[in-house]
């Protein structure tokens, strides 16, 4: 990684999950933005173009993971995308191709995720 840390925003509608999710990106050096919910991830990212990936939780209200993602990309907006599930990940993966990475939430995710994004940052 880079001498300034990556700007990473967490979606979530559960705030203690948020946090969470935040807490294990931050412990790996990153920057992290929370927002609650699909709303509040379109405001945070239209306010912050620093941001450089998109977790997010798949199962939220009025905008769940997969239709911020599609809302993005008809947005323009061209930052990774990784969708963080509680069920099975490789149908939601196998569905929705287009989409960067599908993890599921589990007790690899605090080993998981890091090394993801270190990836996801490096390929651009």
């Amino acid at each position: 990684m880079s001498d300034t840390p990556a700007t990473i925003l967490v979606v979530d509608d559960d705030e203690f999950t948020a946090e969470l999710t935040g807490l294990i990106l931050e412990s790996e050096g990153y920057s992290t933005v929370l927002a609650l919910g699909g709303l509040d991830a379109l405001e945070k990212l239209a306010a912050d173009p620093a941001i450089r990936v998109v977790v997010s939780d798949m199962n939220m209200p009025f905008i769940d993971g997969v239709q911020l993602f599609a809302e993005l990309r008809e947005q323009g907006y061209a930052q990774p995308f990784v969708l963080l599930t509680g069920d099975d990940a490789a149908p939601l993966m196998s569905a929705h191709p287009d989409l960067d990475a599908v993890l599921t939430k589990d007790g690899n995710l605090q080993e998981v995720l890091p090394e993801l994004l270190e990836s996801l940052l490096a390929r651009g």
